[in-house]
């Protein structure tokens, strides 16, 4: 998986070279072994640029690139599912591109000012995700889930997501094992936000 990947049509311009130029915001300065986030303009718009290359020798040319894998898989399995932004490309081996969803990260000073059903909206998205073979399990953090600005669930940071093969005996076991930890995410999100 490493190194290059097709790019969305939408994000062709980026580049190694480029994006330092493009760079609208730092939504997160990563620490010695987690990425930096930035949000970058794209001939397309705004998107989201998960990064090591600012990361020491063995972070950056091992660990990052082995985390960066791990994402983009559990991105291109969940493709489809609508609270989940798609993941448009691999800048370089350190990189990934994603698209950027804007809205604010759960708290409860959101409690009363969300949207009716949106706890249970976003427990079909885990569902949804789950029927697919990913589970998350960095849910509780506030940082991974966002009311959308149209209201909706978004579900970001895939870094600590598992992935399994569900068409497998043994995938859906573990699915069906290790998916109480999103499901009790969403429980306190419910309890949080009511």
């Amino acid at each position: 998986m490493r190194g290059l990947s097709s790019f969305d049509s939408s994000v062709r311009g980026l580049s190694r070279s480029t994006v330092g130029a493009r760079i609208r915001a730092v939504l997160s300065r990563g620490g010695w072994a987690n990425p930096d986030v930035f949000l970058v303009e794209s001939d397309a718009g705004l998107v989201v640029v998960k990064d090591f290359a600012g990361r020491r020798c063995l972070v950056r040319r091992y660990l990052g690139p082995w985390l960066l894998d791990r994402e983009q898989i559990a991105y291109r399995r969940l493709d489809r599912v609508a609270s989940v932004p798609r993941l448009l490309g691999r800048l370089d081996s350190t990189a990934i591109v994603v698209e950027y969803r804007p809205g604010s990260f759960l708290s409860r000073s959101l409690a009363g000012r969300l949207p009716a059903g949106f706890v249970d909206q976003l427990e079909g998205a885990i569902e949804e995700m789950h029927r697919c073979g990913v589970v998350h399990l960095d849910l509780r953090h506030r940082s991974n889930v966002l009311a959308g600005e149209d209201g909706r669930p978004v579900v970001i940071d895939f870094a600590s997501a598992l992935v399994f093969d569900v068409s497998t005996r043994r995938g859906r076991i573990f699915v069906r094992m290790l998916a109480g930890f999103d499901r009790r995410a969403v429980q306190k999100w419910r309890i949080r936000l009511a």
